[in-house]
């Protein structure tokens, strides 16, 4: 059944000298204030950096690197007892998983229980600049919980820790929230970066309590590095735990293009920028692996192991589905590792893939699901170009009279395959821009950045239809049983939130 949508239209502040674009007549809808005209304003423009390449260091993984020369050593967490703030993730009906990078060797103990309920303790040992990851299992489906470390260096006694709360996966019929946001890029300070700004962005989203946190990619910009190796990679991953610790909820990552974990930058040895990227990520940050919560990516990589690169789940009344364009195109998606942004002119996007097995996987997740919501969440429709719907007539996302020619026995495009099982809202990040559209009763959510200090538009005019406001903050979903509400919660230096636009599905 078709979903129902509901028109409320609210006016533009008198201050806003040029009108919105046409709105798209599919779901309720609310307007707060509009800057500038955005055709009127420069669009950013890309600024070379230095190209980053490959420098590997004989013998020097990040945890073997002498004392005093080791990145990791500085703490970027408030708790000089950590090298990086806490981070949860991997959440299910019974367990969640906490990332801890201990400062020296220590005994950590962790006491948790339901918020109303007898609390237990469990330890375990920690070694000096090692992430560890510690589970706590066994719990109650669909239950509140506290947990609070305590780290014991020797000779010390214990303290009481911070208190952190999550929830375990929502049972159908539940209403919950979860946040997302876009390009982080903090290595692009002043330009669409701001530290400030960003910890106040997260800060806020905290306050949501959300059930969980999503980066839509771009949030570990390898290639910005001069040198690129072990050490420099994994620092990337430290630093962004300092601000993402701010949520206080389990974050789920997207591949980015940015991020330079691709099928294209493998050359077969483990010195290499996709591997120590992947596994960066994968050490620091508690992604999902496929079991009996969580289906994904079953394949073994070489010098990685499982990529945790796509995956899906189901919570509450909707199924989540992350996908992932980078790690399985042997041709380079977007920019090119050490190379000219120019380098990607003239490639041939048929050449660009999900792969084979994603696309079943992707497909048999979506078709076979009855959740009542569906989301979809990518770096970028096709993993380049700019634009929304624009691009989804493109290749094998949407060029169906093209699709048995160069993907024989794929009999729909990925665009098609969203439609016709039903997606409510796609999201993509990659512009810098909130838009949102619809093609073929699928809403497609770009997503702005999280922390520019510009409140700049960027790719605006890529977007030929919609509903378009610039940067910058974060997007706020909240899932009911009676519709699923979506709220562009824009943040400004110095300055309270404001509910920018919104707009429900039912």
């Amino acid at each position: 059944m078709r979903k129902l949508f509901v028109i409320i239209l609210t006016t533009l502040l008198a201050a806003c000298s040029t009108p919105q674009p046409e709105p798209t007549q599919m779901v309720s809808e609310q307007v707060t204030a509009q800057p500038a005209s955005p055709t009127e304003q420069a669009q950013a423009t890309a600024t070379k950096k230095p190209k980053g390449q490959n420098t590997p260091q004989a013998g020097t993984s990040p945890e073997k690197q002498p004392q005093g020369k080791n990145p990791l050593v500085a703490p970027t967490s408030a708790n000089p007892s950590f090298v990086a703030t806490e981070i949860s993730g991997q959440p299910t009906d019974t367990s969640i998983t906490i990332n801890i990078v201990p400062a020296a060797d220590m005994q950590i103990i962790i006491t948790y229980g339901p918020e109303n309920g007898d609390a237990q303790t469990i330890s375990a040992a920690g070694k000096a600049n090692m992430p560890q990851e510690i589970q706590l299992s066994g719990l109650t489906p669909d239950t509140e919980y506290f947990y609070e470390i305590v780290p014991v260096p020797a000779g010390d006694t214990v303290n009481g820790g911070e208190k952190h709360t999550f929830h375990t996966a929502r049972a159908p019929g539940s209403t919950f929230t979860f946040d997302i946001q876009g390009d982080s890029h903090p290595e692009r300070v002043g330009r669409q970066f701001d530290a400030t700004l960003y910890s106040q962005v997260l800060t806020a989203a905290a306050a949501d309590q959300p059930d969980f946190f999503i980066c839509i990619g771009d949030d570990f910009s390898v290639d910005s590095l001069k040198d690129v190796n072990p050490a420099s990679v994994t620092q990337l991953y430290i630093n962004q735990r300092q601000w993402l610790g701010l949520v206080d909820a389990p974050v789920f990552l997207v591949n980015g293009n940015h991020e330079q974990a691709s099928q294209a930058n493998l050359d077969g040895t483990p010195d290499n920028v996709a591997v120590w990227a992947q596994n960066a990520r994968n050490s620091y940050y508690p992604q999902p692996a496929p079991g009996s919560f969580y289906s994904g990516n079953t394949e073994q990589v070489e010098h990685i192991g499982l990529l945790r690169d796509y995956y899906a789940f189901t919570w509450g009344d909707a199924l989540f589905v992350v996908i992932d364009p980078y790690w399985h195109s042997p041709q380079t998606v977007d920019n090119t590792f050490g190379a000219d942004r120019d380098d990607k002119k003239g490639r041939d996007l048929w050449n660009v893939t999900l792969g084979e097995t994603q696309y079943r996987w992707f497909r048999q997740t979506l078709e076979t699901s009855t959740a009542k919501y569906k989301f979809v969440f990518i770096h970028h429709v096709l993993g380049t170009g700019r634009g929304g719907i624009e691009l989804a007539d493109g290749f094998e996302w949407g060029d169906s009279a093209h699709l048995a020619e160069h993907r024989p026995g794929w009999d729909k495009t990925i665009q098609q395959v969203m439609a016709d099982s039903g997606v409510t809202i796609f999201f993509q990040g990659h512009d810098h821009i909130f838009a949102r559209q619809e093609l073929d009763g699928v809403i497609y959510q770009s997503l702005p950045n999280p922390a520019n200090p510009n409140s700049s538009w960027e790719n605006e005019t890529a977007y030929k239809t919609g509903d378009k406001l610039p940067n910058t903050g974060r997007v706020r979903v909240t899932v009911a049983p009676e519709g699923v509400t979506v709220e562009y919660i824009r943040s400004y230096l110095g300055q309270p939130d404001e509910i920018a636009f919104s707009y429900t599905v039912r």
